[in-house]
C-alpha cells in the first residue's frame, strides 16, 4: 500500500462518537481523499448528464436501447468474472440497515447473502453512517454481541460457516455527505466516503476470512456510472495491494434508464460484476420521474396494484434474467417487504401466500436469488428456490433464449388495467408521512401497515401524488386528484395519527415536519429529483 499523505478532509458540525477514531482513521481519510479527488468531477458531469438526458424524455416521451452501444450487445463472446465462491449460492438474500441488532440477526438469518445497507434502509445520520462501518468490522473481527434493553435478549453471531456473505450497499451518486468536506468546504459523495472507508478497513480481512468486498450499486441510469464504479474499483484494489478482480459488484436496475442499458452496464464491469438486480420501487418511482410529463399514458395506478405480473413489469424482469444468463451473472429477483405479526396469524397465513407465490414465479421464471426483508421469510424463499435448483447453486445454465423484449414493451404502462383510486392517494399519504418522520429521526427501514418500508417506498408515494395531481386523475368516486385534496388527506392523516399515539409522543417525535416535508415534494411545481436531498438538510 502506499505511504498516505495527511488527509486534506475535514470533519464538520459532528460530534464525537465513541470509537470514530478506529474508522477514521488517518489512513482511512487519506484515501477517502484521493477516491474524492479522482473521482468526483467524473461523478458531477455524470449527474449533469442525468438532467440532460431527463429533458430528452420530456421531448420524446420515449427511450430505446442505445445505437451507440449495440456492438456490445450484439458480441456474444464476452462474460462477466466468474463468481467466487462466496458469491455463487445466492437463492435468497436479506436486505436491512447495518445497526448493532440487524448485523447480528440478518449474519444469523439462514439467508446466503446479507445486503448491508447503508442507502434506502438507513437514514444517513453520521452516527448511523460512522457506527453502521465499526458494526461490520466488528462482525468480521467476532466481538460483537448486543442485548435489548427493552426486553433483556441477548443476540450473538453463530459459527462462521453459518453466516451469510456479506453485499454491502453504499450511497447512490447524488447524495452528498455533508460531514466531511475537503479543502475547500465541498462535501465528499456519500458513495466515495462508505465505499471508501469500507474497503480501507476490510478488504483484505475479508479475503483473510475466505470471502471479498462485495458491493450493491445503487440508483444507476446507465454505464458510464458503471464505468465511474468500475475504475474506482480499479483504483481502489491497486491502493490497498490486492489482485484485480476481487471486488464483485451487483447492480441494481431500479431505474427505467438502465434497463435499457443492462447488458453495457454488465460489460463495463465485466470484470468485477457479479449480478444485476431487480429492484421494484425505485423501478417504478424512475418511470414517474421520467416520463411524469407524458400524458396518461405514463399514469400508474396505486402501487400495491402495480405486480410484477404486469406486462411492463414481466418484460422488465424476463429481460434482466435473459440478459444476467447470456453474460455469465446471477439475476436477483425483488423484495418480499412483509413483516410477519405476531398477534394476527390469518393475517400472517394470507401474507406469506403470496410470498411463496412471488418466490415461485422468480425462482420458476429463471432467477438465481431473491431478496427477503425479514428472517421468518427466509425459509419460505428458499424452499421456492430449493425446488427448482435443488443442489444447484444457481441457474445461470438456463438462457431463457425464447424471451424477446421490443424498446417499447419495457414502457407500456397503458398495458395495465388498473387506475389510481382515492384509496390509494390515503395510503400514499399515510406510508409517505409515517416514513418521512421516522427517517427524519435516523430510522431508514421502518414497519408500517405490515410492511417494511424504505426510502423508495416514499420516493414512489410523493411521486404517484404529485403525477395524479399534475395528469389531472379523476378517482373511481368522482374525486379529481388537486393539491387541495392532498393537503385534506394530510391534514387528517396528521390529526389520526396525533389521536392514535397520545399528545406527548406527538410532540416528541417530527410528524408536522413530516407532513410539510411530504406536501413540499408532492405539490411543487419543481419536481425534486430525490425525497432524500430536501430531506437530508433536515436531518439532524
Amino acid at each position: 500500500m502506499s505511504a498516505p499523505a495527511p488527509s486534506p478532509l475535514a470533519i464538520v458540525d459532528a460530534e464525537p462518537l465513541p470509537r470514530q477514531e478506529e474508522v477514521l482513521t488517518p489512513a482511512a481519510l487519506a484515501f477517502v481523499a484521493e477516491l474524492h479527488r479522482r473521482f468526483t468531477p467524473r461523478r458531477d458531469e455524470l449527474l449533469t448528464r442525468r438532467g440532460e438526458r431527463r429533458a430528452e424524455i420530456a421531448r420524446t416521451s420515449s427511450l430505446d436501447f442505445l445505437p451507440e452501444t449495440a456492438a456490445i450487445r450484439a458480441d456474444d463472446s464476452w462474460k462477466v468474472a466468474p463468481a467466487p465462491a462466496a458469491l455463487n449460492d445466492r437463492r435468497v438474500e436479506i436486505t436491512g440497515p447495518t445497526d448493532r441488532k440487524m448485523t447480528i440477526n440478518a449474519l444469523n438469518s439462514g439467508a446466503k447473502v446479507w445486503l448491508a445497507d447503508f442507502e434506502d434502509a438507513s437514514a444517513p445520520t453520521w452516527e448511523n453512517v460512522i457506527l453502521g462501518q465499526l458494526n461490520l468490522t466488528d462482525a468480521y473481527e467476532r466481538r460483537i454481541d448486543f442485548t435489548d434493553e427493552r426486553t433483556g435478549k441477548s443476540y450473538a453471531l453463530k459459527d462462521a460457516g453459518e453466516l451469510a456473505t456479506v453485499v454491502m450497499r453504499p450511497r447512490g451518486w447524488h447524495l452528498n455527505e455533508r460531514h466531511l468536506t475537503d479543502e475547500e468546504g465541498r462535501p465528499v459523495p456519500g458513495a466515495l466516503v462508505d465505499f471508501g472507508l469500507y474497503f480501507f478497513h476490510n478488504a483484505q480481512r475479508l479475503l483473510d476470512l475466505g470471502k471479498g468486498p462485495y458491493f450493491y450499486l445503487p440508483k444507476t441510469e446507465s454505464h458510464l456510472e458503471a464505468r465511474l464504479w468500475n475504475d474506482v474499483f480499479v483504483f481502489a484494489q491497486d491502493y490497498v495491494g490486492i489482485p484485480q478482480g476481487t471486488v464483485r459488484a451487483t447492480v441494481l436496475i431500479e431505474t427505467i434508464t438502465a434497463a435499457y442499458e443492462m447488458e453495457e452496464i454488465l460489460y463495463e464491469l465485466r470484470d468485477h460484476a457479479s449480478g444485476l438486480n431487480a429492484g421494484r420501487w425505485d423501478y417504478l418511482f424512475s418511470i414517474v420521474k421520467n416520463f411524469r410529463d407524458g400524458g396518461q399514458k405514463f399514469v400508474l395506478p396505486d402501487r400495491n396494484l402495480v405486480t410484477m405480473t404486469a406486462p411492463f413489469m414481466r418484460a422488465y424482469t424476463e429481460l434482466l434474467v435473459r440478459t444476467c444468463h447470456k453474460r455469465g451473472a446471477h439475476a436477483i429477483g425483488g423484495m418480499a417487504a412483509f413483516i410477519p405479526s405476531r398477534r394476527d396469524e390469518e393475517v400472517n397465513k394470507v401474507a406469506f401466500e403470496k410470498v411463496k407465490a412471488d418466490k415461485d414465479r422468480e425462482a420458476g421464471d429463471g432467477f438465481d436469488g431473491s431478496w427477503v426483508a425479514h428472517p421468518d421469510l427466509v425459509p419460505i424463499a428458499l424452499a421456492s428456490f430449493d425446488a427448482v435448483l435443488g443442489d444447484k447453486p444457481n441457474q445461470k445454465s438456463r438462457l431463457r433464449e425464447d424471451v424477446a423484449v421490443a424498446p417499447g414493451d419495457l414502457i407500456a404502462i397503458d398495458s395495465l388495467d388498473a387506475k389510481p383510486t382515492y384509496e390509494g392517494l390515503v395510503n400514499a399519504v399515510q406510508v409517505g408521512i409515517r416514513y418521512i418522520e421516522a427517517w427524519l429521526r435516523g430510522l431508514g427501514a421502518v414497519a408500517i401497515f405490515n410492511l417494511m418500508e424504505d426510502a423508495a417506498t416514499a420516493e414512489i408515494s410523493r411521486s404517484q401524488i404529485w403525477q395524479w395531481i399534475n395528469a389531472g386523475v379523476v378517482f373511481e368516486n368522482g374525486t379529481p386528484a388537486t393539491a387541495d385534496l392532498a393537503r385534506e388527506v394530510a391534514a387528517a392523516e396528521l390529526a389520526a395519527i396525533r389521536a392514535e399515539i397520545g399528545e406527548d409522543a406527538f410532540a416528541a417525535g417530527k410528524w408536522q415536519e413530516a407532513h410539510d416535508l411530504l406536501l413540499q415534494v408532492s405539490l411543487d411545481a419543481d419536481y425534486a429529483d430525490f425525497l432524500t436531498l430536501p430531506a437530508y438538510e433536515r436531518l439532524r
